[in-house]
């Protein structure tokens, strides 16, 4: 072979090692020293499993407007966990379904409607609540569960209830003014127990709960809101022979705990004052169970809790 021949193949063989080393740059897996760098761990997949926990102490425990009669005095903390488990997303009409599950509890230390005595006669009120969630069209929301009311300390038979709740996001329409409105439809199923003043009755809610965030680009910002409740039922059913059950407003205010680390979740604190007004078979149920039996009542608590 000519000369001239193998220097072009040694400058084409040269050429293509060069090549090759420049590809390699990037992926050497050595460092200058000649030991063995350590690969970057690849990124967690996003969760498809969600939640929140917490506790909220309050003054009074008012259900649905209808106070509880062992609630009265005493210290009550209503610790809660929900699980979502996200199941569809997609662009159509039906653009989310998830999977829901919550755990709601009432302790209070006056436990004068107990009929256990042993550890869990301050364990007034315990609630599970499977569900499904379905958003479509972009900004409703409807979530139905099936709500089961228990009381480990005996204060009352258990009640069964399906609830479905309707939320609509109006933020893109009403900006920092969005009033973010919710209906709830509750019927009682069969039990020994009932949610309500008479037992297969249904429940009607309507409610709003603006807000607004002080601060928003700070690291604690702050969050106003002043929801806004008005519960009804049915004639004869759920409120006895009043449709009008209560009305409840009031403002509460929330602050992240950003000095928390975010790998245990996002942690909030929050105040709330709720004034509440009675109808007339509410108040005459509290007077009947030895409550003052006032048109109105003022309900003051706070909560810490955490989403993750």
């Amino acid at each position: 072979m000519p000369k001239k021949h193998y220097l072009t193949i040694a400058a084409a063989a040269l050429l293509g090692l060069s090549g090759v080393s420049s590809a390699l740059a990037g992926t050497e897996t050595a460092t200058a020293d000649g030991k063995e760098a350590k690969q970057p761990a690849a990124p967690c997949p996003v969760s498809y499993i969600t939640g929140d926990f917490g506790v909220t102490f309050v003054s009074e425990y008012d259900s649905r407007g209808i106070p509880q009669p062992d609630q009265w005095k005493g210290v009550i903390a209503q610790p809660y966990l929900d699980l979502y488990i996200k199941l569809y997303s997609g662009n159509g009409f039906i653009n989310s379904v998830s999977g829901q599950l919550s755990f709601w509890s009432d302790v209070g230390s006056n436990h004068a409607t107990a009929t256990n005595l042993t550890g869990a006669r301050d364990w007034e009120e315990f609630d599970w609540d499977p569900g499904v969630s379905v958003t479509f069209a972009q900004k409703f929301t409807l979530l139905v569960q099936y709500f089961e009311f228990d009381s480990p300390a005996g204060a009352f038979d258990v009640a069964r209830s399906i609830d479905a709740n309707l939320t609509y996001d109006d933020s893109a329409l009403l900006g920092a003014f969005s009033l973010h409105p919710h209906f709830t439809v509750l019927w009682e199923l069969g039990a020994p127990g009932y949610a309500g003043l008479n037992p297969h009755g249904w429940y009607y809610e309507l409610g709003i709960a603006p807000s607004y965030t002080f601060l928003p680009k700070s690291s604690y910002p702050i969050t106003l809101a002043a929801p806004v409740t008005l519960g009804l039922g049915d004639s004869g059913g759920f409120y006895g022979n009043n449709n009008f059950g209560y009305f409840q407003a009031g403002p509460s205010i929330s602050v992240p705990l950003a000095f928390i680390p975010s790998g245990f979740g996002s942690w909030t604190l929050t105040a709330a004052y709720t004034y509440e007004y009675a109808g007339t078979t509410v108040r005459e149920f509290n007077v009947a169970t030895g409550g003052s039996g006032a048109n109105s009542r003022n309900i003051f608590s706070g909560a810490i809790g955490c989403t993750f």
